[in-house]
């Protein structure tokens, strides 16, 4: 909890140059939820932890839980906190709590896959937790979506090594045996984190649907390479 509340106070501190033009952070105005996450599925040593790059607009923005879709957030995890919104937002992404009708569909497909295996949450949360390496979501004026890893090169640093501090503090905590990065980027962090530890670190394909590969039974092939890398 302590070094959640660390790591979105530091990430306060930055700023960011253009082209960001709007920041979010969701462990700001969402502590409540994210509080409630952190107590209810983190509170013991896990096998296995997946990490995911950033917050999605109508996920995490919405609900301080990683990848959390609403339906999933509010009916499998039983979470569904009154939070606060932050005090300047886009006007193409408010931020409507539980109230958004939007779906999320990486965290839909994510959790989704978790709960057709393990059927309760606290099956899933028994020896695997999920975590997003960085806690801000970026905003062109436009309203576009900006990635971590497109931030100017500068800026970009100064996030990773706040971000990297967290992540190595997590692993300390938590313990696992194995981490998962969600995607290319959080495999490549994750692998940083975890160079002086025997940690192992897979990847699976990032279940967005800006990918096409994702696309095409993503629940597939995520779960052929977790059995490949002997997770499951």
């Amino acid at each position: 909890m302590k070094c959640a509340q660390e790591l979105g106070q530091a990430c306060d501190q930055l700023t960011f140059p253009l082209p960001v033009a709007w920041v979010y952070n969701p462990l700001d105005y969402g502590w409540n939820a994210h509080a409630h996450y952190l107590q209810c599925f983190a509170s013991h040593r896990k096998k296995y932890l997946f990490v995911g790059m950033n917050p999605g607009p109508f996920g995490m923005l919405q609900t301080a839980v990683p990848f959390g879709e609403i339906a999933v957030v509010r009916d499998w995890l039983e979470i569904e906190e009154i939070q606060q919104s932050p005090s300047q937002a886009h006007p193409k992404r408010p931020i409507q709590g539980f109230a958004c009708t939007r779906s999320e569909v990486s965290g839909k497909r994510l959790w989704g896959l978790f709960r057709e295996r393990f059927g309760k949450a606290t099956a899933f949360f028994k020896d695997h937790f999920v975590l997003n390496y960085c806690p801000l979501a970026f905003l062109e004026s436009s309203g576009r979506n900006l990635t971590p890893d497109k931030l100017p090169r500068e800026c970009r640093q100064q996030l990773q090594a706040i971000c990297q501090h967290h992540l190595q503090e997590v692993i300390g905590i938590l313990k696992p045996k194995g981490i998962i990065g969600v995607g290319r980027f959080a495999f490549d962090q994750c692998q940083e984190a975890a160079q002086e530890t025997q940690v192992a670190v897979a990847q699976i394909l990032h279940p967005s649907p800006a990918s096409p590969a994702a696309n095409r039974d993503w629940s597939g092939q995520a779960t052929r390479q977790l059995m490949e890398a002997r997770i499951w």
